[in-house]
Formats: C-alpha cells, sequence, structure tokens
C-alpha cells in the first residue's frame, strides 16, 4: 500500500500537516489533506480536505472544508464546507453542502456532472455582482445593495485577516512558551 490512511474508502496519499507551508502547483490522484499552509494550485480526481489554511484554485473530485480557502473551487462530485468553514471565492459543483456557521463570501454555480470545465482563475471581485435577497422593496434599492455587499466584504474580508493573524500569534505564542520551557529546564539542572 502507498498511502498512510484509508479515509472515506479513499486513500491518503498525500498530506501537508499543521506546522507546513507549501506553495506550488500539486498534481495527485487520491486524498490530499491540509492541515497546514498552502498557496498554489491543486488538481486531482480524488478528494481535497483542507483543515488548514489553502489561498489557492482546487479542482477536484470532490472537495471537503473545515479549516480556509481563499480562491475558487471546481468539483467534479461535491464541495462540503463544515461549520468551521471559511471559504473566499467561487465554488462550480454538481452538489453543495453547507453546515450552519459557515462563512461563504463569492458566487455558487450548481452544474451536472461532467458539465464543469476548466474556468480561468482571473476572476475580478468587482466583476462579481450578488443579487438581493431581501423581499422588502423598500430595502432592495441599488444604493442599499452596495453598501450591504461592501459592508459584508469587508467583514468578511476582516475576519479572514484576524483568523490568519490569530494563528501566526498562536505559533509565535507556542515558540515562546516552548523557548522559556527549554531555558527553564537548562536552568534547573
Amino acid at each position: 500500500m502507498n498511502g498512510y490512511e484509508i479515509l472515506d474508502g479513499a486513500l491518503l496519499n498525500s498530506f501537508i500537516g499543521e506546522g507546513t507551508k507549501f506553495k506550488g502547483e500539486f498534481e495527485l490522484d487520491g486524498l490530499l489533506r491540509i492541515d497546514g499552509d498552502f498557496t498554489g494550485i491543486i488538481r486531482t480526481k480524488g478528494k481535497v480536505l483542507v483543515n488548514g489554511r489553502a489561498e489557492c484554485e482546487i479542482h477536484a473530485g470532490a472537495v471537503i472544508i473545515s479549516g480556509i480557502v481563499k480562491g475558487n473551487i471546481f468539483s467534479t462530485k461535491h464541495v462540503e464546507i463544515r461549520s468551521t468553514g471559511m471559504v473566499i471565492g467561487d465554488i462550480t459543483t454538481p452538489s453543495l453542502i453547507i453546515e450552519e456557521g459557515v462563512i461563504f463570501c463569492g458566487n455558487c454555480k450548481i452544474r451536472k456532472q461532467g458539465e464543469i470545465t476548466k474556468q480561468s482563475s482571473s476572476v475580478k471581485e468587482e466583476d462579481i455582482k450578488e443579487e438581493p435577497v431581501n423581499n422588502n422593496p423598500s430595502e432592495t434599492s441599488p444604493e442599499n445593495n452596495q453598501t450591504r455587499n461592501a459592508s459584508k466584504n469587508n467583514l468578511q474580508t476582516e475576519i479572514y485577516k484576524n483568523y490568519l493573524d490569530n494563528g501566526n500569534k498562536n505559533r509565535n505564542e507556542e515558540e515562546k512558551i516552548n523557548k522559556d520551557e527549554n531555558i527553564y529546564i537548562e536552568n534547573k539542572y
């Protein structure tokens, strides 16, 4: 067996562990699990599990997100965003599952299996238009929608930045604690 672990019948053959940073293009057959930080492009017919942070474009059979993804997702089977997940980008998939508590800022296109084709990752935020959800005609003026959408995008971007900052602060605090413990042990003995 070439893989490490079997998850939902899929062989885990690639793993980016917690505390690991990887940049580039990742092409594989099978399952990729990201617990660390990844930046780039992912291509697989298998599954991608994101528990860490990924700033990338993902082309996969299935995508399951419990961490943060900033970038577009193209799935031929399904995308699942779990309650701890955050996605900032567009999703194209035949099936989408979003749990309560998810932060999702982007557009979603539900396509039949086989209709999903490679699309450009050069979509600009100013090209994305949101349709009003409110059924009250007095509150759906273009001015109100622009203000509401700008506030929503700013809030979600701020949450994303805070999450990244807190991740770095936590790592720095852990390093400081480990260093202090080593100094204490050296001084004690």
